[in-house]
């Protein structure tokens, strides 16, 4: 039976693309730059291998952060300093929140029977302010930001940190649950327990990270644990 319950925040709980595309058009915008979807789909791309470069501990977060910009810029021939890209698009992004659909009720409703943990490779300011935003901290046990933790999913040392400060902590009744097959379901697997991949989009899996249990939203979590 599962007791504790380790749930991503970034797509998982929030919808963190939305809040990304309107964080970086405001960013664009402030900047005198124009938002368009070729610039807007090429930053996509550039972050998403910055991250899965961080997650193989290839670059530093510190790196990632300006570096993202800075190959945005470069490519596009606009010439504004990434550093300040960087900064107004932290500070965009840490205003307000989006739910993906039903996760506020599925964590309210979940939080009544499991103990439940936020997971997230996420900067600490900007999670805390989406998460200020959200009103939804009360729900949970404990909040890990990997850079409040000093290690990223899914290096096992992260979950290990994190398991310490959870008394009674049973692996064997542990589940990690979120979009991610390369940071959640990779990083709870070398951890060893229980995952569960949140599959909105019906993207395809990998034959090299194969996830105990596959939902395609949060909201038929509680269903599938009491099968369990």
């Amino acid at each position: 039976m599962i007791e504790f319950l380790f749930i991503d925040l970034d797509d998982t709980i929030l919808d963190f693309h939305k809040a990304e595309h309107v964080a970086l058009k405001k960013t664009l915008q402030s900047l005198g730059l124009e938002p368009t979807d070729t610039v807007m789909s090429r930053y996509s791309k550039i972050n998403k291998e910055h991250w899965e470069r961080l997650e193989r501990k290839e670059i530093s977060r510190e790196f990632l952060l300006v570096s993202r910009f800075a190959q945005l810029m470069e490519e596009f021939g606009i010439e504004v300093p990434a550093e300040l890209c960087a900064r107004t698009y932290e500070n965009n992004l840490s205003i307000g929140h989006y739910f993906m659909p039903g996760a506020r009720e599925a964590v309210e409703a979940l939080s009544k029977k499991y103990k439940l943990y936020i997971t997230s490779n996420g900067t600490s300011k900007i999670q805390a302010g989406r998460l200020e935003s959200a009103a939804i901290s009360h729900f949970f046990q404990d909040i890990f930001i990997s850079q409040d933790i000093g290690i990223n999913k899914p290096d096992k040392g992260y979950f290990d940190r994190c398991f310490a400060r959870i008394p009674g902590f049973d692996p064997t009744k542990a589940m990690i649950v979120g979009d991610s097959l390369t940071s959640d379901i990779l990083g709870g697997k070398q951890a060893g327990i229980y995952t569960c991949w949140v599959n909105p989009k019906g993207a395809q899996p990998r034959a090299d990270i194969v996830p105990d249990y596959e939902i395609s939203s949060l909201a038929q979590l509680e269903e599938l644990l009491e099968t369990i």
